[in-house]
């Protein structure tokens, strides 16, 4: 089966089976994004041991499963019983590897690996010593962890302080696809929809290749939005229920702040969702905070020229949004073609491009020619006053060759024409902006937009630069 995008992370895979010696990998992101259909593509012909942990299941249950794993990978049945622990169930993997002929590198595969630790299992002991005394004094193993439980993984593996300290040797933190990546999934889906379409779809259930999946060749974007959401058996409509509670251990505080911040487009800063939430300061705060940007729902905006406690967290994740926007709290208008057209609607459209944007910086700087030219990204905004008119810009690129781009995102259906009053918006951000920030440093303003901009005079007089979606596919 072919594989959309992800040549990155499949390089890095790959790379382990060049190693001298063997490799401990972690593999972690958000339900649905593909995990398990990377790692087993990536090692086709490398697998030799493929396990994924059960659901709310027994010690017994899981040890019994990872039994008939062993059995259908050696092909017989080696063993007449099911091992009374994870030390033993171990060891039996270890008679097994140390019993194959081969010299290619071996890929050891355990899955959702965070339901094989059942409480008082001994589970992560059985694996400490797994790895400590036989994997890792070969040089032939390719040890993979994966889950949608990041935070067991960050917790329990990458961050521990035991035995499993500073043993991963490779790790990636799975992200959504890119809306490159997406256009290259929906074609092999022979899902035909112009860059504007595939756009708009991504603001709505963003780069998750589950939902991506089940995209039917033939229908228009509003079918698929009202198949998705808003049908009976809509397959997004209750997706909410399980994202979170799969990803995380008690993950009320999480869905908490994930709450909050969709309920405020711009983002809220720490003590902000302290307020909002109602949840305690501390570490406890920064830990959840943490799972939540490293799996990518979330993100910190730096502010210019502003002391950390104005970090702004923002929430990116676009499923998140959509569903408190249009599906949390409906009062039973489940027609999309009617949604669409409300107040509300547009307003999601801008922001959710807004995001759109954020996920693409690397993209801007390509369509800009300044890949090469180290920069930091923030968002500014500043209160009025009676000495100064309030502002607000979503995007700066903060330059490491004395420029800075002011970045506009605007979602419009039709070629986006710059009228006196705008160019004078522009003209009062970038004087407020200056001001504000007392920065020495070239100020360009730069456009981005769906099919572009009339080169007007209003546009001529204060935008410098501009660019299509198109930059997004490129």
């Amino acid at each position: 089966m072919k594989i959309a995008g992800r040549t990155d992370e499949i390089q890095v895979l790959q790379k382990q089976l060049k190693q001298p010696q063997s490799s401990f990998a972690a593999v972690y992101g958000r339900r649905r994004i593909g995990k398990t259909f990377l790692i087993r593509q990536a090692f086709a012909k490398h697998l030799v041991f493929d396990c994924s942990g059960l659901h709310e299941r027994n010690i017994g249950q899981q040890l019994e499963n990872f039994q008939l794993a062993l059995d259908r990978a050696s092909k017989k049945k080696r063993w007449n019983n099911t091992p009374a622990s994870w030390l033993q169930a171990f060891n039996r993997l270890q008679q097994y590897i140390a019993a194959l002929r081969s010299a290619e590198k071996k890929v050891i595969f355990l899955d959702e690996i965070s339901w094989f630790d059942t409480q008082k299992s001994g589970f992560k002991a059985a694996l400490d010593n797994f790895w400590n005394h036989f994997a890792s004094k070969r040089s032939d193993i390719i040890l993979v962890i994966c889950g949608s439980a990041a935070s067991w993984i960050i917790n329990k593996v990458i961050n521990d302080r035991g035995g499993l300290h500073n043993r991963i040797t490779c790790k990636i933190a799975l992200q959504p696809f890119t809306l490159q990546e997406t256009a290259a999934f929906l074609q092999l889906r022979r899902v035909d929809f112009t860059y504007k379409d595939i756009v708009q779809l991504y603001m709505a259930v963003g780069g998750i290749p589950f939902y991506l999946n089940e995209i039917e060749p033939g229908q228009s974007l509003p079918q698929v939005i009202q198949q998705l959401f808003f049908t009976k058996n809509a397959k997004l409509k209750n997706e909410f229920d399980n994202l979170y509670a799969a990803l995380f251990k008690n993950a009320g505080d999480h869905i908490a702040i994930i709450k909050a911040l969709a309920a405020k487009n711009k983002g809220l800063t720490r003590n902000e969702i302290i307020k909002q939430t109602k949840l305690s300061s501390g570490g406890g705060l920064t830990h959840t905070l943490q799972e939540l940007i490293s799996c990518g729902f979330i993100k910190e905006i730096y502010p210019v020229n502003k002391a950390k406690e104005d970090i702004l967290f923002r929430l990116l994740d676009e499923y998140s949004i959509f569903y408190f926007k249009f599906i949390d709290n409906n009062r039973g208008n489940t027609r999309w073609s009617e949604i669409s057209s409300s107040p509300s609607y547009k307003t999601w459209c801008g922001y959710a491009f807004e995001n759109v944007c954020l996920r693409h910086i690397d993209e801007i700087k390509r369509a800009l020619g300044i890949s090469g030219i180290s920069s930091s990204e923030y968002s500014w905004q500043i209160k009025g006053n009676s000495k100064l008119q309030g502002a607000q810009i979503d995007l700066i690129i903060d330059r490491n060759d004395n420029c800075i781009n002011l970045c506009e995102a605007k979602f419009y259906n039709d070629v986006f024409e710059t009228t006196k009053a705008y160019a004078d918006q522009l003209r009062t951000k970038r004087s407020a902006f200056i001001a504000a920030t007392k920065t020495r440093k070239n100020i360009f303003i730069t456009l981005i937009t769906v099919y572009g901009a009339d080169l007007n005079k209003y546009f001529n007089s204060i935008v410098t630069s501009q660019m299509v979606t198109d930059v997004f596919f490129k």
